[in-house]
């Protein structure tokens, strides 16, 4: 049976540079045998957390109806998870954010839907530093969230990619990307 992974890409730009590397890591995924889903966050109506907390007294996850009810399912049955997200403000975009707030609804006894998946990181940046671009923001971010989580980063590729289509000039990024799909596929 094939490793599913689940792509969650948090560019507000369906074709844009990280949403690119996303794809091209999807390929190689696949060519390892992978079956590899990908989700458009901007396409989805999520709502930040709104700290009831009845999803941890409960035990029954996020109570907020809405695209996340949806995605729950998607994220537990995934084998391997992969975040993928322009550097907007020092750090991953809103987008993105939103949704990673909402996996405070796994809390209570639902945590094992998320604990120990391998997670692959996809950022770009519009500065030609990790520093100064806040990429290194949210590679620590990510760190410290599968630290809590158990769960290995299997991967994390990163570059300048300002305009629209920026990151095709940029072969090299795009054949890290594929690579660590196909070894996403393999852990």
């Amino acid at each position: 049976m094939p490793k599913s992974i689940l792509i969650l890409k948090g560019s507000p730009r369906e074709k844009g540079n990280s949403s690119a590397l996303a794809d091209r890591l999807a390929e190689g995924a696949r060519a390892a045998g992978a079956a590899v889903e990908s989700v458009n966050l901007q396409d989805l109506n999520i709502a930040p957390c709104n700290a009831c907390d009845l999803c941890g007294e409960q035990g029954q996850g996020c109570v907020i109806d809405d695209d996340m009810q949806d995605l729950y399912p998607k994220i537990a049955a995934a084998e391997a998870l992969v975040l993928a997200s322009p550097i907007y403000w020092f750090t991953y975009s809103a987008q993105l954010k939103l949704c990673i707030d909402r996996w405070y609804g796994y809390q209570g006894n639902r945590w094992g839907e998320l604990r120990g998946k391998p997670f692959a990181i996809l950022l770009t940046y519009g500065d030609t530093d990790l520093y100064t671009s806040g990429g290194i923001n949210a590679i620590h971010t990510f760190e410290t969230m599968c630290r809590f989580l158990k769960s290995e980063i299997v991967g994390i590729v990163h570059g300048t990619a300002m305009g629209i289509g920026d990151i095709e000039k940029q072969p090299d990024l795009l054949d890290q990307a594929y690579r660590l799909g196909q070894k996403l596929a393999s852990v």
